[in-house]
């Protein structure tokens, strides 16, 4: 009895393993059989190890053509050229492999059509089907290939027009050369292109601009086209139809209505105005000009260079610089706060929340934010920066010193001359390019520093508070430090700072009023993700970053999310995709669904980790 049971146990061990060396279904393994047998139609020469049949399985048993991906053994690539196949195109058994990303059936003798299911293969970035004998129209499913980079259907009969792909924004290669196309050249991107070619096709129409990117050979051949590249001018176009009478005094009536409303919002801006002068002359006769610096004699004085931020709260210096407390930095040993406010200071940033000056004192440039609007007292001031300087981290910008007062709250950095991270992605100012592994590199010391500053400041209940790009600025060697921590209030009014952040949605705001402001700091740290992944800044023509990525997901479109210098041929779209899917769990509308930047660190430098793995495999 025992010993049979034990070879029950055995055999369903076996059965498993030979189920788990298995990399494809059944399903998918019937559906590749019955492509091949529609596409060969039984000429091809089988050899002993071709496979593509039943009884093997198409990765462990390495099918004839068919390469698959080295972890999860599912098929990747089906390459079969020159094979003499001489059948159709059967793309809805061919796409049940979900994983497929290149199908090249190059030089063969394929008849009949490329079938409407060919968008089936959600993850097809490489279609090759040069040299058959396909013809009718291109399917118009096409431009839902998302993820396609090169298309390449030359030398075969296809006609019709050429249906609209300009979405695919990562399609690098189009070459649609001899065949039978008609109708123009749809507005492709091609700057993007690396490879275009419809000659000898009977297209029609001027060549759209091709941003000086290709010659008249990816064009002649075609009687109907003109215009640059070609040699041949296109006809002027005809001048539109006179309009009549009666549309010309209705264009008057709402061009002299226009005038009249023009008109009145003028004369309403100008009492709004007036009527603003005189609040402000009222609010301005007070004894004390807060314009003036203050001498060491006591006797108010307004220099040429006059700083801003001078504080006239007391008449005394030294009272004032009592307030003033120097933290350990080699930056700031003979620094005096007197100094700091007879130096001229530039405005470089103001919001609605606080201001940022540039300050030289005896050559050293500083960074001074003057923060408004928060009732916080000196004293809790003073141990909340305390608290904060004591948590040290090479990508966590250091604080130099601050100024506690009744009315003023300054703090001190050291002034980054290489700017933030919303300049170098989003500025004609910035001149660093980054890709790919900066980007992930960016990304992962982030994470690391948010969650070191989060495990050592959530029983203070200090959070960042104001994460965005402008508050990441790079220093001398271009590495990305978290610049401003904790200078928006926390557990006053989270509605203040959900207002500071115009990446969170409107709807959103009741909700970050009550959770806890530790995962308001993990969204905003979502949405600098997905400012690294598409290079696109918060507001995109005015939707929401968060909204419009999350829509272009739902709609299936994940390829058009990247920033174009991101799409390679390279193995970095997974990456890729696995980031983006971790920026989208941080900007889940649930604050409880979020994860804390401890596991969106791990799983980063999980993601990092298997870039330098990939990099030094191909190195």
């Amino acid at each position: 009895m025992i010993l049979s049971t034990r070879w029950v146990i055995i055999g369903i061990i076996f059965h498993m393993l030979l189920v788990l060396a298995g990399s494809e279904t059944l399903e998918v393994r019937r559906a590749l059989v019955k492509f091949m047998n529609k596409i060969s139609l039984g000429n091809i020469s089988k050899e002993v190890n071709f496979g593509w049949d039943l009884s093997s399985d198409p990765c462990t048993s390495k099918w004839e053509g068919i390469t698959c991906d080295s972890r999860n053994q599912h098929v990747k690539n089906i390459v079969l050229d020159q094979k003499n196949l001489t059948g159709i195109l059967d793309a809805a058994f061919v796409c049940e492999a979900t994983s497929l990303a290149v199908l090249s059936l190059n030089e063969n003798e394929i008849v009949g059509t490329l079938p409407q299911e060919i968008s089936n293969c959600r993850r097809l970035t490489h279609l090759y089907l040069r040299g058959n004998k396909l013809s009718s129209n291109l399917p118009s499913s096409l431009s839902r290939l998302s993820n396609l980079k090169r298309f390449v259907i030359s030398g075969n009969a296809f006609s019709g027009q050429i249906p609209d792909m300009s979405r695919i924004s990562g399609l690098i290669t189009f070459l649609a050369e001899r065949n039978q196309l008609t109708g123009q050249i749809p507005e492709f991107d091609f700057s993007n292109f690396v490879e275009f070619n419809v000659s000898y096709n009977n297209l029609t129409g001027p060549v759209p601009d091709v941003k000086g990117q290709f010659s008249s050979s990816s064009f002649s051949g075609n009687p109907g086209l003109c215009g640059v590249p070609l040699p041949s001018t296109c006809p002027p176009s005809p001048p539109p139809p006179p309009h009549p009478v009666a549309k010309k005094k209705k264009v008057s009536y709402f061009i002299y209505l226009g005038y009249a409303i023009l008109g009145l919002i003028i004369i309403l801006l100008l009492v709004w105005k007036l009527f603003k002068c005189i609040r402000k002359k009222k609010s301005n006769s007070t004894p004390m000009d807060h314009n003036k610096t203050i001498s060491s004699s006591g006797v108010t004085k307004t220099p040429k260079n006059r700083s801003e931020y001078s504080i006239t709260s007391s008449p005394e210096n030294s009272m004032l610089s009592a307030s003033f407390e120097i933290l350990s930095s080699h930056l700031a040993n003979k620094l005096r706060f007197e100094d700091l406010l007879r130096a001229p200071a530039e405005l470089i940033g103001k919001g609605k929340y606080g201001s940022v000056y540039k300050v030289n004192v005896d050559g050293v440039a500083l960074v001074v934010k003057r923060i408004s609007g928060w009732n916080i007292s000196k004293d809790d001031f003073k141990k909340r920066m305390q608290r904060i300087h004591r948590m040290k981290h090479h990508h966590v910008l250091p604080l130099v010193a601050f100024y506690s007062s009744k009315q003023e709250k300054l703090t001190v950095y050291k002034y980054q001359q290489n700017g933030s991270l919303f300049k170098h992605l989003h500025s004609s100012q910035g001149s660093q390019v980054f890709e790919w592994a900066s980007r992930l590199a960016i990304a992962s010391s982030l994470a690391e520093a948010l969650a070191f500053m989060h495990e050592g400041l959530q029983n203070d209940d200090i959070p960042h508070g104001n994460m965005k790009s402008t508050n990441i600025l790079l220093n001398d060697d271009m590495e990305a430090c978290i610049g401003e921590y904790g200078l928006m209030p926390n557990n006053q009014d989270q509605s203040f700072v959900a207002q500071s952040d115009h990446s969170i949605r409107e709807d959103d705001s009741v909700a970050i009023t009550t959770c806890n402001a530790f995962k308001m700091d993990v969204y905003s740290f979502g949405v600098i993700l997905l400012e690294l992944l598409t290079g696109k800044p918060v507001q995109v023509s005015g939707n929401d970053l968060s909204r419009w990525v999350n829509s272009v997901v739902r709609a299936e479109w994940t390829g058009e999310v990247f920033h174009k210098s991101l799409i390679t041929d390279g193995p970095n779209e997974e990456r890729m995709i696995n980031l983006l899917h971790v920026a989208l769990k941080c900007i889940n509308t649930s604050p409880d669904a979020r994860p804390n930047m401890k596991e969106v660190a791990f799983i980063i430098n999980s993601i990092k980790e298997d870039e330098e793995k990939s990099v030094s495999a191909f190195s």
